[in-house]
């Protein structure tokens, strides 16, 4: 019996979207010392595909598991694949705040910029 390797994934997060993530993660009661935040990519949005964060208590069988900046990353096998690559940041500005996600993969956007193409 083989078993088949997971292709490896790198999803970049830099030190201010970490900050944000482990200032929400810190607010959140009763999380497990397992707990990260899952990064996925789910069909939706104008262009096809769109990006979704959400705060779980362990990993799932399966997933990809990341460390960035002390901050613990789930991702799943679909997504690890339009995510291979991507960079995330967190952004203030007079627009307003949030992550922003830097997707060399990439091959088209919608004009509102909350969701891609690949």
């Amino acid at each position: 019996m083989s078993t088949a390797t997971m292709p490896a994934v790198t999803l970049d997060v830099t030190e201010a979207a970490a900050g944000e993530i482990k200032k929400f993660m810190s607010s959140e009661e009763g999380l497990p010392e397992t707990s990260g935040l899952r990064v996925r990519v789910v069909p939706g949005g104008c262009s096809g595909f769109q990006y979704s964060l959400n705060i779980e208590e362990e990993s799932k069988q399966g997933d990809h598991i990341l460390d960035a900046h002390g901050v613990r990353l789930f991702v799943d096998m679909f997504s690890a694949q339009y995510l291979n690559g991507v960079s995330i940041d967190f952004v203030n500005s007079v627009m307003g705040s949030g992550f922003t996600f830097n997707t060399p993969n990439a091959t088209g956007g919608c004009g509102c910029g909350s969701s891609f193409t690949a």
